[in-house]
C-alpha cells in the first residue's frame, strides 16, 4: 500500500524573555583575533539589524532546558492532531547542543533529549522509539525526511518530529554573531495516510552535505575575549563563509527538491527557508527563481518571524510553520492544496528541502 506522509499536527514554544537590539548597546565586542572593536557598539548593533532583520530574540528562563520547550511543543502538537500519544511508532528530536544547564557550558545528553521527551509525556508504548539525530540548522527538516523514509519502508505509521534549541547558553557575549543567536521549540505530527485517502502530503525531497573545506564554516571556540579560558568553548560561526555557501548550494537543491516533484515554481504558494539572516534567506528566493528565468516574485511568498524571534536554529521552520498554520503571522496563510517549499542550511554544512502539498 502507497502512503502519503501527512503532517497533522503542530506546535511550537517561544520563550518569554525578549533580549532586543538596545540590550548590546553597552556590550563591548572583539575580534576572532582578540582585537577590540574600535567601532562604537550603537554602530554595530544597527549594523547587524541592517544585515539580519534582527530586533528582538528570545531566550529561556533560568529554570528550564532544551527538553522542556521540547515537550511543551509536543503537547501541542500531539493535541493539536488528535492523536493518542501511545500509538506514536517514534519520537525524532533535533538538537545540536543538548540540555546545557544554566550557569555552565556543559552539554547533557545523557539520556538524550527525544528519550527525555517520552518520559515526559507519560509514553509507555516500548514501540515508541525515541532518538535524537545532530545535522545542524537542517535538523528538524532531516528528521521529517527520515519520519516519511520510515512510513514508506512501512515501519512506522506516526511519528512525533521535534526541533528544540537553547543557543543563549553556548554564546560568546564578546562575538558579534552571538546577536544572530535565540531559543526555541517547534514540533510536528507526522502519519503515514494511503495515497487513496489523502492528496497532501510530502511529495519529494532533496538533502546534501559538503564535509570537505565546508566542514568547520560553524564550530566550537574559544571566546574572542583576550583573557578567557581556553578550555571553554563557545558557538562560532564564519559568517562570510556560510552566507557565500547558502548562495550557492541552497538555491540549487530547492530546484532539484521541486523537480523530483515535477512542481513549476510559479505553483509554489509559499517558501519556508531557515531563518537564519534576513539578506541571506531574500538572496536565496531571488536565485532560486532566477534558476528558473523568473525575475518576479510572488508577494509574502516567504513567511519570516527572524525579525522578533531571532535564529534559533532547528526550531525556525517547525516555529515558522505553526504561526503561519495559525494565522499568527499577518498577510501569510495557506489553504488544502497549497504546494509549498520548506528549505535549511547549516553546521556540518547541511542543506536539505521537501516540497510538499497542503
Amino acid at each position: 500500500m502507497n502512503v502519503k506522509t501527512v503532517i497533522t499536527g503542530t506546535g511550537c514554544y517561544i520563550p518569554e524573555t525578549i533580549k532586543t537590539n538596545k540590550d548590546f548597546i553597552d556590550q563591548e565586542f572583539y575580534t576572532d583575533e582578540n582585537q577590540h572593536l574600535s567601532t562604537p557598539s550603537e554602530v554595530i548593533v544597527e549594523k547587524f539589524r541592517d544585515i539580519t532583520g534582527i530586533e528582538e530574540r528570545r531566550y529561556i528562563d533560568d529554570t528550564m532546558n532544551s527538553s522542556d520547550m521540547a515537550t511543551i511543543a509536543a503537547r501541542q502538537a500531539i493535541e493539536d492532531s488528535g492523536i493518542d500519544p501511545e500509538e506514536l511508532d517514534q519520537i525524532i528530536l533535533a538538537h545540536n547542543f543538548g540540555n546545557v544547564i544554566k550557569h555552565t557550558i556543559q552539554t547533557d545528553v545523557l539520556p538524550a533529549l527525544a528519550s527525555r521527551v517520552k518520559h515526559d509525556l507519560g509514553i509507555k508504548n516500548p514501540n515508541c522509539v525515541a532518538y535524537d539525530i545532530l545535522f545542524g540548522c537542517p535538523g528538524w527538516l532531516q528528521g521529517v525526511i527520515q519520519a516519511d523514509a520510515f512510513f514508506k519502508a512501512g515501519i512506522a505509521k506516526k511519528a512525533l518530529v521535534i526541533g528544540t534549541e537553547t543557543l543563549s547558553r553556548v554564546l560568546d557575549m564578546y562575538d558579534r554573531d552571538s546577536m544572530i543567536f535565540s531559543d526555541g521549540a517547534g514540533a510536528s505530527i507526522l502519519e503515514a495516510i494511503p495515497e487513496e485517502k489523502t492528496s497532501s502530503g510530502i511529495l519529494s525531497s532533496s538533502v546534501q552535505s559538503h564535509c570537505v573545506d565546508e566542514a568547520f564554516y560553524l564550530y566550537l571556540g574559544k571566546s574572542n575575549f583576550p583573557d578567557a579560558d581556553s578550555k571553554i568553548r563557545y558557538i562560532k560561526m564564519k559568517g562570510r563563509k556560510v552566507y557565500e555557501y547558502a548562495m550557492q548550494y541552497v538555491p540549487v537543491a530547492m530546484k532539484d527538491c521541486l523537480d523530483k516533484a515535477n512542481i513549476p515554481i510559479q505553483e509554489v504558494k509559499k517558501v519556508f527557508i531557515h531563518q537564519a539572516n534576513e539578506k541571506m534567506d531574500e538572496g536565496i528566493i531571488k536565485r532560486l527563481f532566477k534558476l528558473y528565468g523568473e525575475k518576479e516574485i510572488p508577494d509574502h511568498i516567504m513567511p519570516m518571524n527572524i525579525h522578533k524571534y531571532g535564529n534559533s536554529s532547528v526550531a525556525t521552520i517547525p516555529t515558522l510553520f505553526d504561526q503561519v498554520k495559525r494565522g499568527k503571522l499577518e498577510n501569510q496563510y495557506f489553504q488544502t492544496g497549497d504546494i509549498i517549499l520548506f528549505a535549511s542550511v547549516g553546521a556540518g554544512m547541511n542543506i536539505n528541502a521537501v516540497c510538499y502539498r497542503i
